[in-house]
């Protein structure tokens, strides 16, 4: 079987590694790249004999691209702290393990995610086609260099596997709310060289279009309650990330760059 490490990022994750790291005791590295917790996320990767590095948090892609030559195997299994791999899709990756190497066989592999929220599986609201490529080899793969939602970029093909990911997404809507305020904050200077004069069409049309994909082209109403929410959250956070736009412009002319 060829070898895998996995690696997983955490910034005061203690809570979900306790349920993670014993679903990847069958993996040959554990790598944990830890953005200096202050809860017991280190005590408990030690447990597990996890190997610790710390860095400073910059942004998702950046601390990954860091992370990743520092694998010893060449296949990388990346997994978030809040993320389960299924027993299905354990089994999926050992056997694709087992499998002798070859040119012609993908590098890299998208995962399909079941996503909860507040203890409810989120079937619609924009959340149902959710994938990652989370299965790579180490030395074929890098992430994007962008704040938010950055993709792997690979130099050879991509399969996908069957089974999934559960994916715990927030732990209440506040958790949701600050999440999506950080995204709107990066997402801003990720959209800066891209985003002409910001007008109507940018503060009240894309908000007022993010909704409408989300609720009803993406089925969120089948969401009830909380695909209103999804929807509402997510069209504020298109809002927010043109506001944090205009202020950053504003400073950049009154400091005159």
């Amino acid at each position: 079987m060829q070898k895998l490490t996995v690696i997983i990022p955490t910034y005061n994750e203690a809570d979900n590694l306790i349920e993670l790291l014993p679903l990847l005791s069958w993996s040959d590295e554990i790598i944990v790249v830890d953005s200096y917790s202050n809860d017991n996320t280190i005590e408990i990767a030690k447990k597990f004999n996890a190997k610790i590095l710390e860095r400073e948090y910059i942004n998702s892609a950046n601390q990954k691209n860091w992370v990743i030559p520092q694998a010893k195997n060449e296949w990388i299994f990346l997994v978030d702290a809040d993320e389960r791999p299924t027993n299905a899709l354990i089994e999926e990756i050992q056997e694709l393990l087992k499998k002798p190497d070859s040119a012609n066989n993908p590098v890299a592999y998208w995962i399909k995610r079941d996503n909860f929220f507040q203890g409810k599986q989120i079937r619609f609201s924009g959340w149902q086609n959710d994938a990652v490529i989370r299965l790579f080899k180490r030395d074929n793969c890098r992430y994007q260099e962008k704040e938010v939602h950055a993709e792997i970029l690979t130099d050879g093909t991509v399969g996908k596997l069957k089974a999934r990911f559960q994916h715990k997404t927030y732990k209440d809507m506040n958790h949701f709310l600050g999440k999506m305020d950080r995204y709107a904050a990066w997402s801003a200077q990720d959209y800066d060289k891209k985003t002409g004069r910001i007008t109507i069409y940018h503060l009240y049309l894309k908000p007022a279009f993010r909704f409408f994909k989300h609720f009803i082209w993406q089925l969120g109403f089948l969401d009830g309650k909380i695909g209103w929410a999804i929807s509402k959250i997510m069209a504020g956070s298109v809002y927010k990330r043109y506001v944090i736009l205009t202020d950053i412009r504003k400073k950049k002319l009154s400091n005159g760059i």
